[in-house]
């Protein structure tokens, strides 16, 4: 019964900066973090999230993945394409995170949050810069286009945007992303 499942929200990085501002995030939005789906790239299988985001006491649940530059299917969209094809649980959306990754399509997101936190019907950059087109480049966002039913927010690398998505601030790009992905879930 798709209420029975856990609501899950996926964030295509996980290296030690991204994993603090998704934590800090996930307790603004009053989730849950998988942080051992944290990694620079990710070490944990599809299979294994599963089975962490089934032990979450509450939704939404939110669990990184990570492929350390690796423009191929690295470990990390693997570990998303597992999760988003499993009838385990339901994805809510995707926090697609911009890198300086050379090759790879890409990813066409729904929209972005830039680095001042302003929604951009476009695509952002590393730095959290605005791009004249809707696709975001990233080492972990390639697959993204194969699920064009999942609402996908683009934003730049989480300590790569002049501090203004900072921990100390409350991670606040991070957090206004994972609440469009929750507002527009509930629109449906």
């Amino acid at each position: 019964m798709k209420d029975l499942k856990r609501k899950v929200i996926i964030v295509t990085d996980g290296d030690r900066i991204a994993r603090k501002a998704v934590e800090t995030a996930a307790k603004n939005i009053h989730g849950r973090c998988i942080s051992m789906s944290a990694g620079n790239p990710t070490s944990l299988s599809g299979s294994d999230i599963i089975r962490l985001i089934k032990t979450a006491k509450h939704d939404p649940v939110v669990v990184m993945v990570d492929d350390r530059g690796n423009t191929g299917k690295g470990k990390g969209e693997k570990a998303m394409e597992y999760i988003i094809k499993s009838n385990e649980v339901e994805v809510m959306g995707i926090i697609a995170v911009a890198s300086n990754t050379s090759g790879g399509r890409g990813a066409e997101v729904n929209l972005s949050i830039d680095k001042f936190g302003d929604l951009a019907n476009c695509a952002v950059d590393k730095y959290g810069n605005r791009l004249n087109n809707k696709i975001l480049r990233g080492d972990t966002v390639n697959s993204i286009n194969n699920y064009s039913k999942l609402f996908a927010v683009g934003i730049g690398d989480p300590g790569k945007m002049d501090d203004l998505d900072s921990i100390e601030i409350g991670a606040p790009i991070v957090t206004r992303a994972m609440e469009k992905i929750i507002e527009e879930y509930n629109k449906v």
